[in-house]
């Protein structure tokens, strides 16, 4: 993200979902310029994690050439628990079904934004990578 005005704002969110040991790795540039007064800039890393192999890394580049700015960072970092899963299945759903429920939940703030095609597209994607897999 590039900021060459004053008073210019952005959001950069990053969401990753992990398992088998998978490993996920942000590297982003937020660059503010000289001149670029009152900007701000958000970077929010999410990872979700399916077992204990798996790894996330975040690696913001932040280039600030600018004293009056407002910027920051955030990463978090959870695993699926199984209180969770045991929760839902009290409420009637399946291990497979209740693992989905988190999944789609954790997504939910990027696929609101996204066309509704596109959304249910990447709702689908999901659900057949997830399904007999899990388990």
């Amino acid at each position: 993200m590039y900021h060459n005005a004053p008073r210019t704002n952005s959001t950069i969110e990053s969401k990753s979902i992990s398992k088998d040991g998978g490993r996920t790795n942000y590297r982003g540039l937020v660059h503010i310029s000289d001149g670029a007064v009152d900007s701000s800039t958000s970077v929010e890393c999410d990872a979700l994690m399916f077992d204990n192999e798996s790894t996330s890394d975040t690696m913001p580049y932040m280039e600030i050439n600018e004293d009056r700015v407002d910027v920051a960072h955030e990463a978090t970092v959870g695993k699926i628990g199984d209180e969770d899963v045991f929760y839902l299945q009290s409420r009637g759903l399946d291990d497979d079904d209740a693992k989905q429920m988190i999944v789609s939940g954790f997504i939910e703030p990027i696929t609101e934004e996204l066309p509704i095609e596109y959304a249910v597209e990447l709702n689908r994607l999901i659900e057949l990578e997830m399904e007999g897999s899990l388990g």
